[in-house]
């Protein structure tokens, strides 16, 4: 554990982040580098596979920018540190997979975190807003992901009035993976990431690359691309002890040893 506005908790391959700043756990500057760091370590260890971000309480997963530390002089265009916003958000290179648990009101930059990441379970009793409509300013990161993953009409109608969705019509246009009883969230989000522990590493790392790189390419520029070994993360899986354990493993009809090498 940590004694910061970010609590840490480790079991194995599994790093869980805790937003804690009560009362409502928006991120200031201070936290975002906090954050930053913390998801650049989870990154950048070998023993780390998958991490978990969630809320403290069960009122609020996060609402985004602290517009009282703004009003007290964080500038909007500050230093988010090395992920930027949140950590996440602008992170290079993470190719581990993050699943976010939202446990509350998840809005504005809230809403933007939690779709920086890979997977999201939400309490029943959650909800999503993109209000910024409403401060003045532009939900930016929104702007430019939320139409790529629900249909663009929905995400108009999020950015463009601030209207709140609750889980079930979240789930309804894909935003959310899954709705979970509020008691069960982070039992079932650690279900989740034990699952993806047990997966094989390399193959995640190249999953993530590809679909990031991808987003913006040709189809067949983009196969190109893995079929020449052209990304870092699918030429090291294919060159990989990894590799021939998956097939061997086949063969010889038993659970594979995953290494990450």
């Amino acid at each position: 554990m940590t004694d910061t506005p970010i609590k840490t908790r480790r079991e194995g391959g599994i790093l869980e982040v805790t937003l804690d700043r009560p009362k409502a756990n928006a991120i200031d500057l201070a936290t975002s580098r906090i954050m930053g760091d913390i998801f650049a370590d989870f990154r950048d260890d070998p023993e780390l596979r998958v991490a978990i971000i969630t809320g403290s309480g069960e009122k609020f997963f996060c609402p985004g920018w602290d517009l009282k530390a703004a009003a007290g002089g964080d500038e909007v265009d500050g230093d988010y540190g090395v992920g930027g916003f949140a950590g996440l958000q602008e992170l290079p290179d993470l190719n581990k997979p993050v699943i976010a648990a939202i446990n509350g009101i998840c809005c504005g930059g809230g809403l933007e975190l939690a779709i920086s990441c890979d997977m999201i379970l939400a309490a029943e009793h959650a909800s999503f807003a993109l209000p910024e409509i409403r401060s003045g300013t532009v939900a930016d990161a929104a702007s430019i992901k939320l139409p790529k993953r629900i249909p663009y009409h929905v995400a108009m109608d999020m950015l463009l009035t601030g209207r709140w969705l609750d889980a079930e019509e979240a789930h309804r246009w894909g935003l959310v993976n899954r709705i979970i009883p509020r008691d069960a969230l982070m039992d079932e989000a650690w279900d989740l990431a034990r699952l993806l522990e047990s997966g094989p590493p390399l193959v995640f790392a190249a999953i993530k690359e590809v679909v990031r790189e991808a987003e913006d390419m040709k189809f067949q520029d983009a196969m190109d691309k893995i079929t020449g070994r052209k990304f870092a993360t699918v030429d090291r899986l294919y060159g990989s002890e990894d590799l021939m354990e998956g097939f061997n493993a086949f063969a010889e009809k038993r659970d594979p040893v995953w290494k990450g090498k």
